[in-house]
C-alpha cells in the first residue's frame, strides 16, 4: 500500500470504518480507523481513488427502508500493492434523532443512518459479522456517535483473536447455509460456466447470503477462489483503450500472464490468447503413463446396484491435510491462486471475471465494461433487473427462479437425467424425515456440511469425467455440449494445463448415472412443467378449469367445456414439444447414488 503509507501488518483486519448519510453531502465516511488515507485524520472523508465506492458498498441504496441490514462487499486492491481483494462487512442500522443524547448540528432529519463496517485480509465473513453485529448494537446503544473508543478496541480484538486463523473448517461458511436455498445445482453450473450472472433481492443480507451460499458449494471458493474477484477500475479512471485487456488489471494478473505454463498450453500466450486458445489443444491428452495417472483411461462403473437395505449415502473422502490438521494448498502455477491436491478451486474468478456479492448502482457500469469478462454480482436496485440484456442469467432469490433469456444457453444449461437425480436426492436429505445419520467429514446426513460434501463430490466427479474426452455415453450423463462448452472456458484450461496426480483416486462418471426408470420420467416431467413457459400454462389451466367447476357446482355448459378444452389443448401442445432423453445403452440399475463403500473421495 505504498501509495497510501505503510500496509499495517498486525493481523487480518486493515480498517473500522464508520459511514454516514449526510442530508447534503449523501454517504460519506465519518470515521476510519487506522486512517484510509495516513497522511489524514481519522475523520477524513477523503478515500483512495480504488475504494471510491466504499460509502455507497457500506451503506446500501434502500437502507432506509429497513431498521437494520447486513452487506458483504469487496473492493479492489490499491494499484501497484502487494494486496488481494479487500473483503467488506458493513452492518447497518437507523435509529431516531430525538433519542439521541448528543445531537450534532449536521443531524436535520428526524432519524439517523450509519453503518459499521470492517476491511479485511480474510473472507471470514459471518465470523466477521458476528462479532461487528454484537459492536454495532453497542456503538448504537451510546447514543453518541462520538464515543469512538469502542471502535479502536474493536480493531484490536478483531486483529488479536483472528491472527493466525485458518481458512477452513465451519467457521469459514458461518452464516451460509446450503439447505435454505433450492436453487443449488443450476445456480453452480451456471457460475461454473462462467456466465454473466446477476443475483436479486432485498434486503441486501438475504442478498449477499444467497450469492456467498452458492459459491461455498464449489470446493476451496470461498476460502481460496475469491483473491483476485474485484480487479476494477472505477470509472473516473477506467480507459476504452484496448491495452488494458492486453495488460491485465494489477501486479497480479501481469504476474499470472508472464508464468510459464505447462507444455501442454502455450507459454508465449497472452491473456487474450489464452482466451482464445485452440482447442485442439485439448485433444492433445497424453495416456496414464505420461501424465502420472491422471485417471485417463481408468475403468469405470456404467451401473451401480446397492443392495437392497443398505442405507444409501455419498461421502466424499475428506480431503488430505497438512501440518496442523489444515487440508494442503500450494501456489497455482497458472491460476495465482492457492490451489489443493485436485487443483481447486477453478480459477473462475480472475483474468477481469469479478464477484461483488453487493452492487452499488454507483457500479452499474462495470456490467457493460470493456475490462470486465464476466460476473457473479448481487443487486438490490430495480434498475439492474430491468436491464436484462447486460446479465446471461438473473437470479430472482424471493421468486426461487433462474431467468435465462437466450433460448440455447437455456437448453446447453439444463439438467440432464442424472443431474435431477442428484437434485432430488438432495431434497428428499434436506426435507423429509430422516434417522440422524453423522458421517465423519461431512456431519449429519441433510446438513450443510454434508451438502457441500456431495457438491464436492459433483465437481471432482465432472472434472474426472471430463478427462474421458471418447467415452461419450460417460459424458452424456452431464450433458454433452455443455462439457464440450466448458472446456474452452478460461477457468477449464487453466485446471486442464496443469497436472493433478490427486485426481488418479477420482473414478470418472456421474454419481448418479444409471439407466432411465419411471421414477426418471416423473422427475423430468415435473422439472419441465415448473421451468417451462407452456408448463406454467398447463398449471394455469387447471387452476381456471377447478374454479370453474366449484363455482357452477357441476361441469355443464360451454362455458366450463371450453375451459376443459383449453387445458386440455394446453397439456397435447406441451406434451408434443417434450424433448424425450436419450436412453442410454446400459445395463438395468437402480437410478440410486453409489454405497458408501463405492463412493468416490
Amino acid at each position: 500500500m505504498e501509495s497510501h503509507g505503510k500496509e499495517e501488518l498486525k493481523g487480518p483486519v486493515l480498517h473500522i470504518v464508520v459511514v454516514g448519510f449526510h442530508h447534503k453531502k449523501g454517504c460519506q465516511v465519518e470515521y476510519s480507523y487506522p486512517p484510509l488515507i495516513p497522511e489524514e485524520g481519522h475523520d477524513s472523508s477523503n478515500l483512495p481513488e480504488e475504494w471510491k465506492y466504499l460509502p455507497f458498498l457500506a451503506l446500501p441504496d434502500g437502507a432506509h427502508n429497513y431498521q437494520e441490514d447486513t452487506v458483504y462487499f469487496h473492493l479492489p486492491p490499491f494499484s501497484g500493492a502487494d494486496m488481494k481483494c479487500v473483503y467488506g462487512v458493513s452492518c447497518y442500522r437507523q435509529i431516531e434523532a430525538k433519542s439521541l443524547k448528543v445531537r450534532l448540528a449536521d443531524v436535520t432529519r428526524e432519524t439517523v443512518q450509519k453503518s459499521v463496517c470492517v476491511l479485511s485480509r480474510v473472507p471470514l465473513y459471518g465470523l466477521l459479522q458476528a462479532k461487528l453485529q454484537l459492536i454495532t448494537h453497542a456503538y448504537f446503544e451510546e447514543k453518541d456517535f462520538s464515543q469512538i473508543s469502542i471502535l479502536k478496541e474493536l480493531y484490536e480484538h478483531m486483529n488479536g483473536s483472528l491472527r493466525g486463523t485458518a481458512l477452513e473448517g465451519s467457521q469459514v461458511f458461518l452464516g451460509m447455509s446450503p439447505r435454505d436455498l433450492i436453487l443449488l445445482h443450476g445456480l453452480t453450473v451456471c457460475v461454473c460456466f462462467l456466465l454473466q450472472v446477476l443475483f436479486y433481492v432485498s434486503p441486501v443480507n438475504r442478498l449477499v447470503e444467497a450469492l456467498m451460499t452458492v459459491l461455498s458449494l464449489f470446493p476451496g471458493m470461498i476460502e481460496h477462489g475469491l483473491a483476485d474477484s474485484s480487479h476494477y477500475q472505477p470509472k473516473s479512471s477506467v480507459s476504452e483503450d484496448i491495452s488494458l485487456l492486453e495488460c491485465g488489471f494489477g501486479e497480479d494478473q501481469t504476474t499470472t500472464t508472464s508464468t510459464e505454463p505447462p507444455s501442454r498450453t502455450s507459454p508465449d500466450s497472452s491473456e487474450s490468447d489464452w482466451e482464445t486458445l485452440d482447442p485442439s489443444v485439448l485433444e492433445d491428452v497424453p495416456k496414464d503413463s505420461e501424465t502420472g495417472g491422471l485417471g485417463l483411461g481408468v475403468e469405470h462403473p456404467e451401473t451401480f446396484d446397492p443392495e437392497p437395505g443398505v442405507p444409501i449415502t455419498v461421502q466424499p473422502q475428506g480431503q488430505s491435510a497438512g501440518q496442523g490438521g489444515q487440508v494442503a494448498v500450494t501456489q497455482g502455477l497458472v491460476s495465482g491462486l492457492e490451489e489443493d491436491q485436485y487443483g481447486l478451486p477453478l480459477a473462475i474468478f480472475t483474468k477481469g471475471y469479478l464477484c461483488l456479492p453487493y452492487m452499488a448502482l454507483q457500479q452499474h457500469h462495470l456490467l457493460s465494461d470493456v475490462t470486465v469478462r464476466g460476473f457473479v454480482a448481487g443487486a438490490t436496485n430495480i434498475l439492474f433487473r430491468q436491464q436484462r440484456h447486460l446479465s446471461d442469467a438473473i437470479v430472482d432469490v424471493e421468486e426461487a427462479k433462474i431467468q435465462i433469456g437466450d433460448p440455447e444457453l437455456r437448453k446447453l444449461l439444463g439438467l440432464t437425467t442424472a443431474d435431477l437425480r442428484f437434485a432430488d436426492y438432495l431434497v428428499k436429505h434436506v426435507t423429509e424425515n430422516r434417522e440422524d445419520i453423522f458421517l465423519d467429514g461431512t456431519g449429519w446426513e441433510g446438513g450443510d456440511e454434508w451438502i457441500r460434501a456431495q457438491f464436492g463430490l459433483y465437481v471432482h466427479s465432472l472434472l474426472s469425467s471430463t478427462l474421458q474426452e471418447d467415452n461419450e455415453k460417460l459424458l452424456a450423463d452431464w450433458g454433452a455440449p455443455f462439457i464440450s462448452a466448458w472446456r474452452i472456458t478460461h477457468n477449464y484450461r487453466v485446471w486442464f494445463s496443469n497436472k493433478h496426480p490427486a485426481m488418479a483416486k477420482i473414478t470418472p462418471g456421474h454419481p448418479f448415472q444409471g439407466q432411465y426408470s419411471a421414477a426418471d420420467l416423473k422427475l423430468r416431467f415435473s422439472h419441465s412443467v415448473q421451468n417451462s413457459e407452456r408448463g406454467k400454462k398447463i398449471g394455469a389451466a387447471v387452476i381456471t378449469t377447478s374454479r370453474s367447476v366449484v363455482q357452477t357446482g357441476k361441469a355443464v355448459g360451454q362455458s366450463v367445456g371450453g375451459v376443459l378444452t383449453s387445458a386440455k389443448s394446453a397439456m397435447s401442445s406441451w406434451f408434443s414439444t417434450l424433448a424425450q432423453p436419450a436412453i442410454l445403452a446400459t445395463p438395468a440399475a437402480s437410478p440410486e447414488p453409489q454405497s458408501p463403500t463405492e463412493a468416490k473421495p
